[in-house]
């Protein structure tokens, strides 16, 4: 074609791929290159357009953690059922970056580069490198994180709405008439943990009940039987922790309990602001009284909002909204001897 036009074949590639670089082709050439077209009977490849375009239908997922969460256990499982789901119902294929993500390496100076194989991607991890992720979307890259994360302005984001549901939970447990309540999270400043502690602090403080907050790099060490038999001396009735992917500061809470000689709700009351894990979930288990965080929908509400970046649409997702989960460690304060 390039031949029987008498340009290069540069200059047809710029014609037919539309000059979307805007650089200046006399009209005469231009002319001769769609007629030279027109003689061969030249048809446009829609693969080789999409490339042309930067855009080849397909979602990038990545994740932070240290294993990528394809184990049915892991809690970020349901978000992936539900970015699946719904990339195939928007007409998009996935594409899983997992060797990246492993340890320290997604902070390396360009270890998210490889995500622009993608025409976007979710991002999912309790902590990012944030200056790779700041350098990504500030060359116009779509990202998408699932989860809150106020610390970079620029990236766009889908959440859940953990404070009021940590808020409904110390509520349920105040009306049962609990009036000090231990809270353990770990200690990491992750928006999750944050957001869990301040719908409990406010429901707290609105319930007029005393809650200590304590935070642990290790639960497993910090929260014993000594632990919580100290609480119940102090006049706690009821202990709440939080639900991370490790799980650390709710299994500590139950097994301290347990080696305590305890029993939820006979001798003291137990909230986990979300659920278990998969170790403590099940028969054998008695269902914490907390929530349940739609993960399925939050997948899928990343996807719809990646998508509408990806189209420059305005795609504003709420919080996402938790169920409560009534369970049966929460009761009334055991009666004083």
């Amino acid at each position: 074609m390039a031949r029987l036009a008498g340009v290069s074949q540069t200059t047809v590639s710029l014609v037919l791929g539309g000059n979307k670089q805007g650089i200046a082709i006399h009209e005469d050439t231009r002319r001769r290159v769609l007629q030279a077209a027109d003689e061969l009977g030249y048809v446009p490849d829609p693969a080789a357009r999409r490339l042309a375009a930067a855009r080849n239908n397909l979602l990038g997922v990545f994740s932070f953690t240290t294993t990528f969460p394809t184990a049915v256990e892991h809690s970020y499982y349901p978000i992936l059922v539900g970015v699946e789901q719904e990339a195939a119902a928007q007409g998009y294929d996935l594409v899983l970056f997992t060797g990246s993500s492993a340890g320290r390496r997604a902070a390396a100076p360009g270890a998210l580069d490889r995500v622009r194989l993608a025409d976007g991607c979710l991002f999912l991890g309790r902590h990012i490198p944030a200056q790779e992720l700041r350098k990504l979307v500030a060359h116009g890259y779509p990202a998408v994180h699932i989860g809150r994360r106020d610390e970079l302005a620029e990236l766009a984001w889908v959440g859940v709405d953990y404070a009021a549901a940590a808020a409904e939970v110390v509520r349920h447990l105040a009306d049962f008439g609990h009036h000090r309540i231990a809270y353990v999270r770990e200690d990491d400043d992750a928006p999750a943990s944050t957001d869990r502690e301040q719908g409990f602090r406010d429901a707290a403080a609105g319930a007029g009940v005393h809650g200590g907050v304590v935070r642990s790099a290790r639960p497993a060490t910090d929260i014993t039987a000594e632990w919580v038999r100290a609480r119940r001396d102090e006049g706690v009735t009821a202990f709440v922790a939080e639900e991370t992917d490790t799980g650390a500061a709710w299994r500590a809470l139950y097994r301290a309990v347990a080696a305590a000689g305890l029993e939820a709700p006979r001798d003291l009351s137990l909230g986990l602001l979300g659920s278990p894990p998969a170790d403590l979930n099940g028969p054998g288990h008695p269902e914490p009284t907390g929530f349940d965080v739609p993960r399925a929908e939050l997948g899928a509400a990343a996807v719809r909002l990646l998508t509408s970046l990806l189209c420059a649409r305005q795609g504003a997702e709420p919080l996402v909204t938790c169920a409560f989960r009534p369970g049966v460690t929460a009761g009334a304060p055991p009666r004083s001897p």
